[in-house]
């Protein structure tokens, strides 16, 4: 059944990209920013968890794949507490003023990634993360959600490698995730379709392996369709 929207003051548009690591969602993110910006329009980005003071402090315990060496194991629940702490702060800080302003935002993961990680990854179940995202955030979901779906082992192969590249070039590591097993991420692939087929009006699915321009011009498109039909035009 679709979730309804809690539609706070806004004058501009949420947007929302979601997929496995690997999906390609931060770099259509990244492109769809700086083809808004060169049309003139006021563009926010952000990821989640991270974006916000707080949040980065959040997202180095939960991506870390040394924090449960140095902290125990992360308990499901904690983890998605965590999750829904940085989104509070993210909505209060950064997301609710720039819409205000009429800023377009795009915002690299959001409740969806919740539903699909902790929901049915880490099995908690959807209704005790909608409950969640009711409570805390209001309800408030995005106008769009860009979702990524190449294939499974497209995605693994993908983020495992980078997450490696850069961990060996950087010292940064964010392979948390990465180290759960192909069955773990089998269910938030799952779940990602069901989130689509549940919220169709709002998610717009890029199923198939095809080119990072293909794929950027398709989700131009579709976000031009929905800036005329919000009227909203580039600040002059």
């Amino acid at each position: 059944m679709s979730q309804a929207t809690t539609h706070l003051s806004r004058n501009g548009l949420f947007i929302t990209f979601e997929g496995l690591d690997g999906s390609g969602k931060t770099t259509q993110l990244r492109l769809l920013g700086d083809a808004l910006r060169a049309a003139g329009h006021r563009v926010v980005t952000l990821r989640q968890p991270g974006g916000t003071p707080l949040g980065d402090r959040i997202r180095s315990i939960l991506l870390d794949s040394h924090s449960e060496t140095d902290l125990g194991a992360i308990a499901p629940e904690a983890e998605m507490a965590l999750m829904f702490a940085d989104r509070a702060q993210s909505l209060r800080q950064v997301i609710l003023p720039a819409l205000a302003e009429g800023s377009i935002v795009l915002c690299d993961r959001y409740t969806d990634s919740s539903e699909a990680y902790q929901g049915a990854g880490r099995g908690l179940g959807t209704d005790r993360i909608l409950t969640l995202h009711r409570a805390i955030c209001n309800n408030f979901q995005p106008e769009l959600t860009v979702l990524l779906l190449p294939p499974l082992e497209v995605s693994l192969r993908r983020a495992r490698g980078r997450n490696q590249r850069t961990a060996r070039q950087t010292g940064a590591d964010e392979n948390r995730f990465e180290r759960e097993d192909d069955g773990f991420y089998t269910r938030v692939h799952e779940q990602y379709c069901e989130i689509a087929r549940r919220d169709s009006a709002r998610v717009a699915v890029f199923a198939g392996d095809s080119s990072i321009a293909t794929i950027q011009q398709l989700i131009l498109s579709l976000v031009q369709q929905r800036l005329a039909a919000a009227g909203l035009t580039p600040a002059q």
